[in-house]
């Protein structure tokens, strides 16, 4: 297993450099001691070699002719040599035969003398040479000096001590100089690192100090990082998105769901709200049918039946409203109208609910007129669904008040009730579509849930809001209707209508529907109105009795079989002439089928059920062959 090392780029670089130089140092300084004692012991053996010839050449005589005073002569010249400490001369059996000791050393001789290398005896070398004559050996020489090695090598250590020491201070400022070039770049890039690691912030950059290869590295550093960090935000951009992808996922779903089960409940009360119309009005008709039935029982028959179809009339309606609010097709046609007017109209509405239910109501009303540029017929809505959502809501009894002030310029219309309040999750989705309170038992309560959405949309067409507010449960509940107000009109005399006027011909009516009750029963209206009416129930019928009838009116129900009522009213245009009134009959009120009818020729677009009260409003305000569209038309 490998050691790890560890410690600081700059500690490393400190003692590679420290120890690589104390290396190298200590190997030149074993050398060069090494070299030196081989050296110093050559020296000294070539020294005493050389001394001893010359002592042999010169005591060769002494020894051939016994003469221990010239070789006494020669080993004192020995005295000038300080490093000799003593030397002999033997004779050829060994004998001393001279000797010479420097002054205060007490050396001894050798007893016996055989010729050897030189030795090493502490700090003296001895070295034994022999005395030739004519290559005859005649004795030996004896040298000892002294060898000084230990101390040459103490003085070599002392210097190259101070050389090392040199060696290391430099190789020390050496690293110091690396550390500011070399190592501080790169620390710095592993603190930006570390830095980077710690807090996530890939906007940090290493500081470039130098223009080598390390500046280099830190530029490339720095590049990686811009690169990683692009990459992390591109990452994070991605996961926000999916987050958020995922949270509106999660969200439609919730909101599916919540739709799936408000559409459900929607049938169910759908459902209940067009049964509850229909059984009255079947006793009713079992009430027609039965033989001779009394005045009061035909005609209180009558009033349930024209009752429960004005209730039936307006949930669908309601139900055309939400559609053109869901396609953004709900218009209102603005006109100068008075507050006080529209609140009594929807009041007007509302009173038989209250009365059947004994409740009270209390009204506040401005003293002076208050004008707003609106349709009267729905902003009336608005109130009225106000004033219907106010009634539903409070028990027998109960109280409902509503009361109008003008504030810097903004008509405040407030409706109060003495009801069960509204609970704060209901509170919070209120003018949603098909949003009824659920925690409230409204067995008995009709409604579709789209009265508030409804009047909050129509109330934004007016350029105004709806705010709710219940203080919780049993505690009532209050709406705040906010509308723009119009300053004041300049009166202008009435002009006086002719009752003459209002009077109408017999016309000759061409009634055509596929809907034979529909057909049949306006027919028999029309004809108690003195016009004579013909009826077809397809368009074939319609072009073979055309050309004898010569209607002064067409009738024309659009969703006819075989050919739609748009090609039977061109083709009557070619058949007739221009004095003939073309007017459409069907259950699709959207501009698009306006526009197509305008341009098959109709001049009128009533959308069902079309109550007589239309018809005979177009009967009287335009006579036939005059193309005149009077409100409530095609425009």
């Amino acid at each position: 297993m490998k050691r790890r090392i560890t410690g600081s780029i700059q500690r490393k670089v400190m003692v590679i450099i420290l120890i690589t130089t104390f290396a190298a140092l200590l190997v030149s300084v074993i050398a060069l001691l090494t070299y030196e004692a081989r050296a110093y012991r050559d020296f000294v053996i070539n020294d005493l070699t050389t001394q001893a010839d010359i002592l042999a050449v010169n005591s060769a005589s002494a020894l051939a002719f016994n003469d221990p005073d010239a070789a006494d002569a020669n080993l004192a010249l020995l005295a000038n040599r300080t490093g000799i400490v003593a030397g002999a001369i033997y004779t050829i059996s060994g004998e001393l035969f001279s000797s010479y000791r420097q002054a205060g050393t007490d050396v001894e001789f050798p007893t016996s003398v055989q010729l050897r290398d030189p030795e090493v005896e502490g700090d003296d070398m001895k070295l034994f040479h022999p005395v030739l004559q004519n290559n005859e050996v005649l004795g030996t020489v004896f040298l000892q000096a002294d060898y000084e090695l230990g101390d040459r090598i103490g003085d070599y250590l002392l210097i190259l001590g101070v050389i090392m020491g040199i060696s290391l201070f430099v190789a020390a400022l050496l690293s110091l100089w690396l550390q500011g070039s070399v190592t501080r770049p790169i620390l710095a890039v592993t603190n930006v690192a570390h830095k980077i690691v710690r807090e996530r912030d890939f906007k940090l950059r290493a500081p470039r100090t130098t223009d080598d290869e390390i500046g280099t590295l830190v530029d490339a550093f720095n590049a990686m990082l811009g690169e990683v960090g692009q990459r992390q935000q591109d990452l994070e951009d991605s996961n926000l998105k999916l987050q958020q992808e995922s949270d509106e996922r999660r969200n439609a779903e919730t909101a599916l769901r919540l739709a799936d089960r408000r559409k459900d409940e929607f049938l169910a009360t759908l459902a209940h709200e067009l049964r509850n119309p229909l059984a009255p009005m079947v006793n009713a008709l079992a009430l027609l049918e039965a033989p001779d039935p009394p005045p009061d029982t035909a005609r209180h028959a009558r009033a349930i039946i024209d009752r429960q179809l004005s209730h039936m009339v307006r949930l669908v309606e309601d139900l055309l409203d939400v559609s053109r609010i869901s396609r953004g097709k709900l218009t209102i046609r603005k006109e100068l109208v008075d507050l006080a007017g529209v609140l009594r109209s929807a009041v007007d509405t509302v009173r038989p609910l209250l009365a059947a239910k004994d409740q009270s109501l209390s009204i506040r009303l401005p003293e002076d007129a208050v004008h707003l540029q609106a349709d009267p017929v729905r902003l009336s809505q608005v109130f009225s669904n106000l004033l219907n959502n106010a009634t539903k809501y409070t028990p027998p009894g109960g109280r409902v008040s509503l009361a109008a002030v003008v504030e810097d310029g903004i008509a405040r219309v407030t409706i109060s009730d003495s009801g069960r309040g509204i609970s704060s999750d209901t509170l919070a989705v209120m003018f949603d579509m098909f949003v009824q309170d659920t925690t409230t038992d409204l067995r008995g309560q009709p409604g579709l849930g789209v009265g508030l959405a409804l009047a909050k949309r129509l109330a934004e067409l007016h350029g105004g809001t709806i705010e709710a507010a219940s203080k919780g449960r049993g505690r009532g509940s209050t709406f705040t209707v906010n509308m723009p107000v119009e300053a004041a009109p300049t009166m202008e005399p009435e002009q006086e209508v002719d009752p003459a006027s209002t009077d109408y011909a017999r016309y000759r009516i061409l009634l055509v529907d596929d809907n034979v009750d529909f057909a049949t029963s306006l027919s028999v209206l029309l004809s108690r109105l003195g016009h004579a009416v013909e009826v077809t129930h397809d368009a074939p019928d319609a072009l073979a009795v055309v050309g004898e009838f010569q209607p002064d009116f067409a009738f024309l129900d659009i969703g006819l079989p075989s050919m739609d009522g748009y090609e039977l009213a061109r083709r009557l245009s070619k058949r007739l002439s221009s004095d003939v009134t073309l007017v459409a009959i069907s259950g699709w009120g959207q501009k698009e089928d306006r526009r197509r009818a305008r341009e098959a020729g109709f001049e009128w677009y009533l959308v069902k059920p079309v109550d007589l009260g239309s018809i005979r409003s177009i009967l009287q305000s335009q006579a036939p062959g005059e193309k005149r569209v009077a409100p409530g038309g095609l425009m």
